[in-house]
């Protein structure tokens, strides 16, 4: 597909330059025979990309943050030479170990447990550190396993000690394989609702007024499976996951019951970091 024709689809000057930067590492790909990779993107851009390689007719890609359930995802493309190379998996896969590295923190006694994955990102940024610099962080009851691009695991290593809340912790650089995988945290919470509206849920699971609602949505702040939506009327269903930025993430689940009067007892579990 023409570049020009592609960039229409995706109006917002963020979408563009993203498109037009997946479009020039193709382009270099293909000129150079060389491997081609990007920051580590969210969910959402994550979306974008995979529609730019699928108009582009380019299947020589794969989308990894370190492990298989990772939210945040570095692109790698790829020359049909090494395609055996990108069949293994994350931690048998040199060029994935050879670009992506973690930070693991492991914090004194008397800290243990006390930090949420709050705390880790905002002593990051404190550093001066794009967010796109960072992969996931993956919290557990010593500490935190912090997944970066490799050219930045030695400055963040020296750095983050400099910072007060991390001045008594022990901080090395691991590898993928070394990875301390914590499965994921849902609360399941329990909503009355009138019907399956984008605004009505999110003011319910906010706890907010339904106007409040639909000015997040204005904003630009609400995904449904990655896709941001405007519209306050879509209709969610079973299984769709919602984002609100600035909120937290929320998994759509099984409508329990009707009541008598037409409200809906619907089941939502909000992620917990």
């Amino acid at each position: 597909m023409d570049k020009q024709e592609l960039l229409k689809q995706f109006p917002k000057q963020e979408e563009k330059l993203l498109v037009s930067k997946i479009l020039d590492k193709l382009k270099f790909m293909h000129t150079k025979n060389q491997v081609q990779v990007t920051e580590f993107l969210d969910a959402y851009q994550q979306n974008i990309v995979s529609k730019v390689l699928k108009a582009s007719n380019e299947t020589n890609y794969i989308l990894s943050g370190g492990y298989e359930e990772a939210q945040r995802k570095m692109l790698f493309i790829y020359p049909e030479k090494i395609e055996e190379i990108f069949s293994k998996e994350n931690e048998n896969n040199p060029v994935i170990m050879q670009n992506i590295k973690v930070i693991s923190i492991t914090l004194p006694q008397e800290l243990q447990g006390k930090y949420n994955h709050s705390e880790y990102l905002g002593g990051i940024m404190k550093l001066g550190i794009k967010r796109e610099i960072i992969g996931d962080i993956i919290v557990n009851e010593a500490g935190a396993d912090i997944i970066v691009q490799n050219e930045m695991a030695e400055y963040l290593k020296t750095h983050l000690q400099d910072l007060t809340r991390f001045q008594k912790s022990e901080i090395t650089i691991k590898e993928i394989s070394e990875l301390n995988i914590v499965p994921t945290k849902k609360e399941e919470i329990v909503i009355l609702i009138p019907q399956m509206r984008l605004d009505v849920v999110v003011s319910e699971i906010l706890h907010l007024s339904r106007s409040k609602a639909n000015e997040i949505i204005a904003q630009e702040r609400v995904f449904i499976n990655y896709e941001l939506k405007t519209k306050n009327a879509t209709t969610l269903k079973e299984n769709d996951i919602l984002t609100i930025r600035g909120k937290g993430k929320f998994e759509i689940g099984q409508i329990l019951s009707t009541t008598s009067k037409g409200k809906i007892r619907l089941i939502v579990k909000k992620y917990i970091s």
